[in-house]
């Protein structure tokens, strides 16, 4: 069996907008409405920080990437050979386990069309949300360089 070659961490209620916020946007949501311990705004902070300093943020080389009118829908998933990216999810699975918030691990050959797409990532708009919008939803990779833990 051929391994997906996207991975999603994602919750799974629907946001007001109608995606399913990811790992990051998740946990940034506890910490910005100060539900987290002293010791899960630690692993917060340090790890959002790792993250940073480890690839870009799609939305440094791309301001309207998550835009909702430019590209309604439009989530970020791993690349399924980031595993050391992937790996340092638990921890954060942990911290929103311990806050009563699910999440569960998506995985895809396809997830959508690709608007952005670096060495670890793609941000897709989903193939849904592209089809609504007249977009064709087989897109083809725009060059450009990094994920976010949706900071």
């Amino acid at each position: 069996m051929r391994e997906a070659s996207y991975v999603r961490f994602q919750g799974t209620i629907r946001s007001e907008r109608g995606h399913f916020p990811g790992v990051f946007g998740l946990a940034n949501g506890l910490a910005r409405e100060g539900k987290l311990t002293e010791e899960q705004f630690r692993f917060w902070r340090a790890n959002n920080d790792w993250y940073d300093a480890n690839y870009p943020n799609p939305s440094d080389i791309d301001p309207l990437v998550y835009d909702h009118e430019t590209h309604p829908g439009a989530v970020a998933w791993f690349k399924s050979s980031a595993k050391e990216l992937i790996k340092r999810v638990d921890g954060y699975l942990e911290l929103l386990a311990a806050h009563g918030v699910e999440c569960r691990r998506v995985e895809s050959s396809a997830p959508g069309k690709i608007i952005y797409e670096d060495e670890c990532q793609v941000v897709v708009v989903p193939l849904e949300a592209a089809a609504s919008c007249g977009a064709d939803p087989r897109g083809t990779a725009r060059e450009a360089a990094g994920d976010s833990p949706g900071r």
